[in-house]
């Protein structure tokens, strides 16, 4: 981020604003954290059974019953519903399938017009979904601004900008002072305002607006019961539990950056925390200090960036920019709370927003990012095609989650459909290097990235990083 002096912020002062945050999602307030269906306590089987009760485990059960209202379908969850990424996300929620329409550009140029239909589709029929269930996820499609903070974030939002008017849809080009007009941030030197693609939701009321669909169409759901191995029993699947092993005709998994079941995706997937705040409830006079009218969500442009958004209690949610990799793959709680990098956010939201100083955070938390090296999701089956799955949706899972469950579900199926002949599903990411080799390699592209960040330029490693089709240039 690029600040004047006068805007720089004490480091006392960052952590004074976090004195009384409490160490959870801002999401859970509302509703609860706690599981509210029963654990698995006997065997027995069923021909769907669904591993994780976040967005991708719901959509399938959902979309599972719809299909074939006759099929017995189970959800098992480890903990509760939306305990993982689902809950912990800032609420974005996107039509892109490629993690944003720059990157689908440069990594599926050939598929881009089909992946572009097929993303709309799928947030249309979200939409809907949400609408006729009468799930209160505070569903509103307002779009979101891209801004620049550094000079050269200026010619990288043009071109965005062409992109996005030649793919038809509705951005605007704003200089600084537009942009300030709009949100009132000193940092701001531009922005593009896009009205079309996606907008915010309470992804936990989502998820359990899901969870509640799902068990009137008659899924049975069991939190508190985590899976412990998979393994094939004749013509289908033994799956186990503390409690119990299911006879399972088919499986899905939907843990995502969670320890694998299939020992094979820990090769292809890498878990990153992610962090994030929220502030206290801002006053008329503090929400009347910043502007924002359309209440929009907002995003940095650059590769290590923020994302933050107004929640409807008028709090501002402030997440990203610093995202962790533990060595070996470690997804256990101890990395939920990382104080250097919470500290970091609190230093960059007052710097953001100097007229809001003195302010406390009063959530603070972490998600973990099941990312790929394409940041594009993979997909697959295992076990005789017995087990498909879904997974890496690098931060942008919120609405292609649904996409990636209907995938799964026609390759559980065999079906050949336009979802399943696309090259983003049958073509698999470059597998990351296995430890020891794969911390290092995560810390200098992390480095490289930076570098990025502030010269504008792409270094050798990320150019290298190109030619072989992997991620980085969102």
């Amino acid at each position: 981020m690029s600040t004047t002096a006068s805007q720089v912020v004490a480091p006392e002062d960052a952590r004074r604003s976090l004195a009384g945050a409490v160490s959870r999602s801002v999401w859970w307030d509302s509703l609860g954290d706690t599981s509210t269906e029963p654990p698995l306590t006997t065997g027995g089987s069923a021909d769907l059974v669904v591993i994780g009760g976040g967005l991708t485990g719901l959509w399938a059960a959902v979309c599972a019953k719809d299909e074939d209202p006759g099929c017995d379908v189970l959800l098992l969850e480890a903990a509760s519903i939306a305990f993982g990424g689902s809950g912990r996300n800032g609420g974005f929620i996107s039509d892109s399938l490629t993690h944003g329409l720059g990157h689908g550009a440069a990594t599926w140029p050939d598929e881009l017009p089909e992946l572009l239909r097929l993303g709309r589709e799928n947030l249309a029929e979200i939409t809907d979904f949400v609408g006729t269930e009468g799930i209160p996820a505070d569903l509103r499609l307002c779009g979101k601004s891209v801004l620049a903070t550094r000079a050269h974030h200026l010619e990288e939002l043009r071109a965005l900008h062409r992109l996005h008017l030649e793919h038809g849809e509705h951005a605007e080009l704003l200089d600084g002072e537009q942009a300030q007009q709009d949100v009132r941030s000193p940092t701001y030197l531009g922005a593009l305002r896009v009205h079309s693609g996606g907008g915010l939701v309470d992804p936990v009321a989502l998820c359990r607006g899901l969870a509640d669909a799902a068990l009137r169409r008659g899924v049975r759901i069991h939190e508190s019961s985590p899976v412990t191995g998979l393994q094939r029993e004749g013509t289908g699947v033994r799956v186990r539990t503390p409690a119990a092993g299911v006879h399972a005709r088919r499986v899905l998994l939907a843990t995502n950056a969670y320890p694998p079941l299939l020992a094979r995706l820990q090769h292809w997937v890498l878990p990153v925390h992610d962090h994030v705040l929220a502030t206290e409830p801002l006053s008329p006079e503090q929400l009347a200090s910043i502007g924002w009218p359309d209440n929009q969500g907002l995003t940095d442009a650059g590769n290590q960036f923020h994302y933050y958004r107004r929640t409807p209690d008028d709090r501002i949610l402030f997440g990203g920019y610093d995202a962790v990799y533990y060595r070996g793959n470690r997804t256990d709680p101890s990395g939920e709370q990382h104080d250097r990098s919470h500290r970091l956010l609190a230093r960059h939201f007052l710097e953001t927003f100097p007229q809001l100083r003195g302010i406390a955070f009063t959530h603070r938390w972490s998600g973990i990012i099941d990312t790929t090296s394409r940041f594009t999701p993979m997909f697959g089956t295992a076990l005789g095609g017995r087990v498909g799955y879904a997974l890496g949706y690098t931060g942008l899972g919120v609405g292609s989650s649904r996409f990636g469950a209907r995938v799964a579900l026609d390759l559980l199926a065999g079906r050949d459909t336009e979802r399943t002949r696309l090259r983003m599903v049958r073509r698999r990411p470059m597998p990351f290097p296995p430890e020891p080799v794969r911390y290092p390699t995560v810390q200098l592209t992390r480095a490289a990235l930076a570098r990025q960040d502030v010269r504008g330029r792409r270094g050798v490693l990320l150019r290298t990083f190109d030619r072989f089709g992997v991620g980085f240039t969102s």
